[in-house]
């Protein structure tokens, strides 16, 4: 079978434009935007003991810090149930509490977060 080149152009043209999809689908935005939930866990990090203890003070460190995800409550849930914040030891059912703990105003209040509601 020969290619002509034509018939080599449309095929490497439709290679390329298959492949330009499959890699906008793997960089879209997700929850958090164009940055993973994975990356974005690392900016909770002074919240690890409030995180893990419920009796823990939430520092106003976390607190300015979670005050960044209540305008998107969807990007916090996927933060707090990343596999970074996972890894950190964060336990989830404590987690989702800090917003509260934290006594933020415009937190997302009965928002759905896995198996967990922010309270």
């Amino acid at each position: 079978m020969v290619f002509t080149t034509s018939k080599f152009l449309a095929l490497f043209v439709a290679l390329v434009f298959v492949g330009a999809i499959s890699i906008d689908e793997v960089n879209g935005a997700g929850e958090c935007g164009t940055t993973s939930p994975d990356t974005m866990a690392f900016r909770l990090a002074p919240c690890a003991s409030a995180a893990a203890d419920s009796n823990a003070q939430v520092s106003s460190q976390c607190c300015s810090q979670v005050q960044t995800f209540t305008q998107n409550p969807g990007c916090l849930c996927a933060v707090l149930l990343s596999n970074t914040a996972k890894s950190a030891g964060i336990k989830p059912e404590i987690a989702i509490t800090i917003p509260k703990r934290c006594n933020l105003a415009n937190r997302p209040v009965g928002y759905k977060c896995g198996a967990y509601t922010l309270p």
